[in-house]
């Protein structure tokens, strides 16, 4: 099932791109480079953004020849709105002409709504309390803790898929790779098939999307892209009781948030920088890194993490 949402997906996606981009063009919806990264990032300002848009709509159009139930609608609806909140922010950014779009306040405000009312569904809906242990068969049953703790993985993943989301293909190319794994790992392990055929269908939407996004990017996701993929993935992660897989396999994600907090952090106490530059893709552009690199070495860590989470199944 997950191989067929993957490959509708990925044809859709594919073929959206190459209308939606002039589309985007036309709208003068065009990046804003903030004056805080690599100078040489400039050459990318203009660049079509808000492409997630066109992912967004292959994962949910694919998906729904699969999902018959509430849980496979509840995932679907949580990446969605994770995705409007990001198309706000980048409206926000490209037409009003705010570079910081929302305020955090705001951002996070939305975030939390959209966070507690899933925890919720699932919560009261299924009475579901309990998260697996890697490595183990033991499942850790969360009672009413269960709420704020999936709160807290979907705010930590989706703004660690938004702040990979800064070179050409790496949070595209990351985000497809673990989605590939819950495709896998649901398919194969835990027989969750509407939950599992969602992941392929974000599979294949970024890969068609990658096909344009690649260096040198064509088109970016935004914020509309980056959050549909960090609430798609952990909603699923969340549906199938595998919250602590995303600490393996989308390590690579929340490294990239770890690396800001340490900056801020370490920098207001003692004014020096641990990295070169947070988050911390810049710090391995600014050592010498070309973006390819990144983009590669991430994919490979994020394979290999996966195949380590699969493993732990």
């Amino acid at each position: 099932m997950w191989i067929k949402a993957c490959i509708i997906s990925f044809i859709i996606s594919a073929i959206v791109q190459p209308v939606l981009i002039p589309f985007l063009r036309k709208l003068k919806f065009g990046q804003t480079i903030l004056e805080d990264g690599p100078t040489w990032h400039e050459k990318k300002q203009g660049t079509p953004t808000m492409g997630g848009i066109g992912f967004i709509a292959a994962t949910v159009i694919a998906s729904l020849f699969f999902v018959r139930d509430l849980r496979g609608g509840a995932i679907l609806l949580c990446g969605v709105l994770f995705g409007v909140i990001g198309f706000i922010d980048d409206y926000i950014k490209v037409v009003k002409k705010r570079n910081k779009g929302f305020s955090a306040k705001q951002k996070f405000l939305a975030q939390t709504v959209v966070s507690l009312l899933y925890a919720s569904f699932l919560y009261f809906s299924f009475g579901q309390t309990a998260t697996k242990i890697p490595f183990t068969d033991i499942s850790l049953n969360l009672g009413i803790f269960y709420i704020p703790f999936v709160m807290l993985v979907l705010l930590a993943t989706t703004n660690s898929a938004n702040l990979t989301d800064g070179l050409d293909g790496l949070a595209a190319s990351v985000g497809s790779i673990i989605s590939l794994f819950f495709a896998l790992a649901l398919a194969t392990v835990s027989a969750q098939a509407e939950a599992s055929a969602i992941s392929g269908a974000l599979t294949g939407g970024l890969l068609g999307f990658l096909i344009y996004n690649a260096y040198p990017a064509k088109v970016f996701m935004g914020d509309t892209g980056s959050l549909f993929i960090g609430g798609i993935i952990s909603a699923v992660a969340i549906s199938a009781g595998m919250e602590l897989f995303i600490i393996i396999s989308a390590f690579v994600f929340l490294f990239e948030a770890l690396s800001v907090i340490i900056q801020v952090g370490v920098y207001k106490k003692t004014k020096k920088r641990v990295f070169k530059m947070a988050p911390v893709h810049h710090h391995f552009e600014m050592s010498g890194w070309k973006e390819t690199k990144v983009v590669a070495v991430f994919s490979i860590v994020t394979l290999l993490l996966c195949a380590i989470c699969y493993v732990a199944l």
